[in-house]
C-alpha cells in the first residue's frame, strides 16, 4: 500500500518508477494500486505522470 500524503508518495512512486519498473501501468498491476487514485491525489499537489521519463514532474 502506497501512503496517501503527495509528498511521500511522489518520492516513494518516483523511486519505485526510477529503480523497478518501466511503466507506471507495470507498476500499478504489480502492487495492485489504482491508477487513476494515484493520478488524481498527485495531480491535485500538481504533478502529472510524464511516460517518455517514466516520472512524475
Amino acid at each position: 500500500m502506497l501512503p496517501k500524503d503527495p509528498a511521500i508518495l511522489l518520492s516513494m512512486v518516483n523511486m519505485k518508477l526510477r529503480d523497478k519498473y518501466s511503466s507506471l501501468d507495470d507498476m500499478c498491476d504489480d502492487l495492485d494500486e489504482d491508477k487513476s487514485e494515484l493520478e488524481e491525489i498527485l495531480a491535485k499537489a500538481g504533478y502529472k505522470y510524464d511516460s517518455s521519463s517514466n516520472q512524475f514532474k
